[in-house]
């Protein structure tokens, strides 16, 4: 099955799960199900597959069977995957106040719309924020039902739970320390640098790739080299999106450009900024950069700074760096070619700044 035929088969996947579903909520409020469901339905299917794609090739890195049974179970548990982003994605949002996502209103920001021409009583922000929460906790529920409907057909179900547990909970503590780190005015690489692996790397790209392999029964070899390729890229593909908020276009991005920025969001973009500007005794550079996420500051400025100090090219250097490490971690493994190929153009594209 090439790249097109697995984000189809997904999709087909989530369309069998997801709509039965929704007639449950329809059969207890219509416009529950219409207001919630439906707006879980369509934020997941409008997905780009990444993180079950990658699950597959886990899969097929492992020894799973391409056809079949036992293949059409770890598809659909690698589906789970999309459903648990559309969660992610939702209340990511809602803590960020983002307005867009994917070029269209956020979830919250579409439910703060419904509250106003309706002329409901109330903050329609509030209001907004409280819709999207249970719309995030509804894709949560059905995530976890996805997967464990799937698991039950598989021999690593076991191992598979474990996984599908610690890689929810590095989300959350990822999450915790993005907003810490935001509340603070925190500057720092190394703590920029673990919440891109806990909030973004994990259940990006290791966590998918740990998932499929352990539901093939791969031996620990294979599982830790992908869960060592995971990790790398799954960085260098946070860095990438910190450079591309930016320098990158809302065409490309689906988001306005700063957004990172308005919000005080400690990326190892800003931080290496700030310690750059102290190195070299730069006091307007740096002044400049601490009021980043506390006053309005123009996002060409800060670019323009940034770009001075050398800070985005050390970053673009690391990026590579990442992606080319975790790639010689592909080295000892016998994959199938077409896995190797994806698994080494997804870590070029990860890196492509």
């Amino acid at each position: 099955m090439d790249l097109g035929g697995v984000r189809a088969a997904v999709g087909d996947l989530l369309r069998r799960h997801l709509d039965p579903r929704v007639r449950e909520v329809a059969l207890l409020d219509p416009d529950c199900a219409h207001e919630l469901a439906e707006r879980v339905v369509s934020f997941t299917l409008g997905g780009k597959r990444l993180r079950s794609t990658l699950a597959w090739w886990g899969w097929l890195a492992g020894g799973g069977p391409s056809h079949g049974p036992e293949a059409h179970a770890a598809l659909s548990a690698a589906s789970a995957l999309e459903v648990l982003q559309t969660f992610a994605l939702i209340h990511d949002d809602v803590m960020d106040s983002a307005p867009i996502r994917r070029g269209a209103p956020s979830v919250h920001a579409a439910h703060g719309d419904d509250h106003r021409s309706r002329d409901y009583r109330g903050s329609s922000v509030r209001y907004g924020e409280s819709m999207a929460v249970l719309t995030g906790d509804l894709a949560l529920a059905w995530a976890d039902d996805l997967l464990h409907e799937a698991l039950d057909a598989l021999p690593g179900r076991g191992e598979a739970h474990r996984v599908w547990r610690e890689m929810r909970t590095e989300v959350m503590v990822g999450q915790y320390l993005d907003l810490r780190s935001r509340a603070s005015a925190e500057r720092s690489v190394s703590v920029a640098l673990r919440t891109d692996r806990l909030k973004t790397a994990s259940y990006t790209v290791e966590r998918p790739l740990h998932l499929g392999a352990v539901l093939a029964g791969a031996p620990s070899e294979t599982v830790s080299a992908l869960r060592h390729y995971g990790a790398d890229v799954g960085v260098a593909f946070q860095l990438r999106d910190d450079l591309m908020d930016l320098q990158g276009d809302a065409s490309r991005t689906g988001r306005p450009p700063g957004e990172d920025l308005r919000q005080g969001t400690n990326t190892m973009l800003l931080a290496v900024g700030v310690d750059l500007a102290r190195e070299h005794g730069d006091t307007a550079a740096l002044d400049l950069l601490k009021r980043v996420g506390t006053d309005p500051v123009p996002t060409t400025e800060v670019e323009c700074v940034l770009d001075r100090l050398g800070a985005c090219d050390l970053v673009r250097r690391h990026c590579r760096e990442l992606a080319d490490r975790g790639v010689d971690h592909l080295a000892p493994l016998d994959l199938d070619p077409a896995v190797r190929d994806g698994l080494i153009g997804f870590a070029d594209a990860a890196a492509r700044t």
